[in-house]
């Protein structure tokens, strides 16, 4: 009698995952240099020890690699969990005056800057010239601004800020003070550390929306 060996789906599953964390380590490499455009699909298999057509079967096309690329930067994984539904955001509603619900976000922006800086800087000066760049890249700042609009309200929600702002110009506050740049800025090129840029961006951010220090 012959008997069958079970399929192990787990295993090939991890293979896969694997295989497509891969070639995401080598496009972050390659597309912050030598860049996305002087980068052909070719160089990131080679980088990433695969052949061109498993890069193409796993993600279709660069322009969905470099989505993808920025989509796991962003998150810091490629578990299928929203950034809404993070640890860190259920945290940051629990607290219970503005200026914590500052500083908690300011330890998620540092960690999440220190690890996509470069990959965004890239990405904002591929979408000078590539059309797929420059559209990722505007989903990107999209995100963003609805991403500090919903922790606008929160903020306004828990009271505390000057009462000739709304909720958009909030917004705008928050996502001018997050944007990746200012850590580059800061951290990358004046060296300031981690602490530091927490700090500034507490501190900017409550004196513009005039967050009580108490």
């Amino acid at each position: 009698m012959v008997v069958k060996r079970r399929y192990d789906s787990s295993r090939r599953q991890e293979q896969a995952r694997q295989t497509r964390r891969a070639i995401l380590e080598a496009a972050g490499r390659l597309f912050v240099d030598p860049g996305y455009a002087a980068t052909p699909l070719t160089a990131v298999a080679v980088e990433a020890g695969v052949a061109v057509q498993t890069l193409y079967a796993v993600f279709g096309s660069k322009r969905q690699l470099l989505s993808q690329l920025v989509d796991v930067t962003l998150a810091g994984d490629d578990e299928p969990v929203a950034l809404p539904d993070r640890p860190f955001v259920a945290e940051i509603r629990a607290l219970a005056d503005p200026r914590a619900k500052l500083t908690r976000y300011a330890r998620h922006l540092a960690e999440v800057n220190a690890r996509q800086a470069q990959v965004m800087l890239a990405l904002a000066g591929a979408a000078t010239a590539d059309p797929d760049a420059a559209e990722i890249w505007r989903k990107n700042v999209d995100d963003r601004r609805r991403g500090m609009a919903m922790f606008a309200a929160e903020l306004v929600g828990t009271g505390g800020l000057r009462p000739d702002l709304d909720v958009e110009q909030v917004a705008d506050i928050l996502w001018l003070a997050q944007d990746v740049r200012n850590f580059d800025w800061l951290v990358r090129q004046r060296g300031w550390r981690l602490e530091q840029y927490q700090r500034w961006y507490v501190d900017t951010v409550s004196g513009a929306l005039a967050v009580s220090a108490d």
